[in-house]
């Protein structure tokens, strides 16, 4: 129940600890260090002292570091699930699924890496060039700095320290407050591998203070974060001459045409609006409805959504359990009111009791309501009519995000326009816009932020280019 703080290998606590309750019980599950500044200090000056030797590695001991610790976590996954459902209240199920992605994109990471290289040039392409031996080599940034989310917190820490460590950099990992024994317990994972790199990892717990010791020290050469546009914005403002990856928030949207298949999208819609009770980057949140089959489609996405489980995270059939904390379901609930009090109809009716709030389809709405406009980060998904695909693109289109969208259809044109025409970073035909590969680039356009994960592609972010010249 107890995580410890990683200065480089080394284990460490300091005399006051913060706790942490489960969002379904109430019960403390666990209790973190709380780290100063001059912590933030000492784990960047063991990274920076570290680079020497994670950078002199050899990419087998440090492929097998990464194997090794997806063996471990193979292991300990049902263990790992459940601290999970612990800390953040994930439905059991779905905490093994983020495992076993877990174990997924660590490997990923490994054998991306054993076929990532340089490539030599031909610099006598041009008549002002002339023939050498050219080529660029990749060599790893230095120091990483990763903040990591509540939503995903064993995944989405592995997105950045995986590629980070096989690409031979050091690392300073400062997961969210609300999953600490989640990050501590992988950390030590890394930590107590046979092929670690000694010092390349640490571990600390904490706020913005910490955080912003962290981005604004001159020490780091990547800071890699994910988590609120605002918070992303004062990042950015404060990293000063770094590489900065920004993985930020979203406002995924959906449209359903007059050719696609309305029980396969229905049913989609639902998983994509609800998982994970709508605390996704690319949870789908605007659904855009051809107005010819609207009525249909709204009585279908009440149905699925009806069907599904909502309670408690410990029981295999459960498919949504609490919101991550009580503001999170008062702020749902104002999300709700707000958009009534504007003439939106819930076609079902909202129902919350304390953290544990039901999903709810928002019927009637009009793009100048807040709930399309802005991110809610909780299961509410709102319904709009719309007569002609001109008409989807552009509302979708006309958001400051540009995360992932989707479209259901079977019609060749509309696919080949959507691909084209809408403003994200992912686009998804006949399925969710929360649908998510991790061997796949994943980032958005606009504000939801700059750089892409996926490992190759992380590894890409982490990575300094050389060019070298032999005349």
């Amino acid at each position: 129940m107890q995580a410890k703080i990683f200065f480089g290998s080394e284990e460490a606590l300091t005399d006051t600890n913060t706790k942490r309750v489960s969002p379904y019980s109430g019960e403390v599950v666990s209790l973190a260090p709380i780290c100063s500044i001059d912590d933030a200090k000492k784990a960047l000056k063991i990274a920076q002292a570290a680079t020497v030797v994670a950078k002199t590695s050899t990419l087998a001991q440090r492929c097998s570091w990464l194997l090794d610790v997806a063996q471990k976590l193979h292991k300990h996954k049902e263990d790992m699930a459940k601290t999970l459902t612990h800390e953040v209240g994930k439905p059991i199920t779905f905490a093994r699924v983020e495992v076993e992605r877990c174990i997924e994109t660590v490997t990923l990471a490994a054998e991306t890496m054993r076929t990532m290289h340089g490539e030599t040039i031909n610099t006598d392409a041009m008549a002002s060039g002339k023939k050498t031996t050219a080529f660029f080599t990749r060599e790893p940034a230095g120091v990483v700095v990763a903040i990591t989310p509540f939503n995903f917190p064993l995944n989405l820490v592995a997105h950045k320290l995986a590629p980070a460590l096989v690409a031979g950099n050091t690392v300073v990992l400062k997961p969210t407050p609300e999953a600490p024994l989640t990050a501590y317990k992988f950390v030590k994972m890394f930590i107590e591998s046979k092929f670690a790199v000694p010092n390349a990892l640490s571990l600390l717990f904490g706020d913005a203070e910490i955080g912003s010791a962290l981005i604004c020290s001159e020490i780091p050469r990547v800071i890699s974060f994910t988590g609120s546009v605002s918070v992303g914005n004062i990042i950015a403002k404060s990293a000063g001459i770094k590489k900065v990856s920004l993985e930020l928030g979203g406002n995924a949207a959906t449209y359903i045409s007059e050719s696609a298949d309305l029980d396969l999208a229905a049913k989609r819609c639902a998983l994509g609006a609800f998982v994970n009770s709508g605390q996704v980057c690319i949870s789908l949140q605007r659904i855009y409805v051809n107005t010819k089959i609207y009525d249909e489609f709204a009585q279908k996405m009440a149905e699925e959504t009806k069907r599904l489980v909502v309670g408690n995270p410990y029981k295999d059939d459960t498919f949504m359990g609490p919101l991550i904390d009580d503001m999170a379901a008062e702020r749902a609930m104002d999300w709700i009111e707000s958009a009534i009090k504007e003439g939106a109809i819930p076609l079902l009716p909202p129902h919350r009791e304390g953290r544990m709030f039901h999903p709810c389809v928002m019927a009637n709405v009009t793009d100048d309501m807040a709930i399309v406009c802005e991110e809610v980060f909780a299961p509410i998904v709102s319904l709009v009519k719309v007569d002609t695909l001109d008409d989807a693109i552009l509302r979708m289109n006309n958001s400051p995000y540009g995360l992932q969208f989707s479209i259901f259809t079977n019609d060749l044109r509309v696919m080949q326009r959507a691909i084209s025409e809408l403003d994200a970073g992912g686009i998804v035909i006949n399925d969710m816009p929360t649908l998510r590969f991790d061997i796949q680039p994943y980032g958005g356009m606009k504000l939801s932020g700059v750089g892409r994960e996926g490992p190759r592609f992380a590894i890409e972010e982490m990575t300094e280019i050389k060019s070298v010249i032999i005349c």
